[in-house]
């Protein structure tokens, strides 16, 4: 069964903006923190960006922060990953990813707190 899935992937020039969304089956949602990581050929998982619906709080990584926004629709079981002023450099597969609990703060960007995964979602931005 299908329990994350990310659309909304695409490519596009530089300065433009995309919104990714991930349709998250309803046990999962809102049961912990959710997140967005990314991950370009050759380099590693990082954490983009993620939401805990328990105190509302939001984390960015810092090489995104003030250019993307990390929600969520309770009504549509959605996180989604507004990307605005894409760079290049965020070209990368984009993954949702839900844990079962709350994520400790310091390690929101730690892939291996997140038992949930979707398949992923391609960004590519050219210059």
């Amino acid at each position: 069964q299908v329990q994350l899935q990310e659309s909304g992937g695409g490519s596009v020039q530089a300065g433009g903006s995309l919104r990714l969304s991930c349709v998250v089956s309803r046990y999962i949602y809102g049961s912990g923190s959710m997140a967005w990581f990314r991950q370009a050929p050759g380099k590693e998982r990082e954490g983009v960006a993620a939401l805990y619906a328990g105190g509302g709080s939001t984390f960015y990584a810092d090489s995104v922060k003030g250019r993307f926004t990390i929600s969520r629709d309770s009504v549509k079981n959605t996180l989604y990953l507004q990307m605005n002023s894409l760079e290049p450099e965020d070209t990368a597969m984009y993954y949702c990813a839900a844990a079962t609990g709350t994520v400790p703060i310091n390690w929101w960007s730690q892939y291996n707190r997140y038992r949930y995964w979707g398949q992923g979602t391609q960004v590519t931005v050219s210059s």
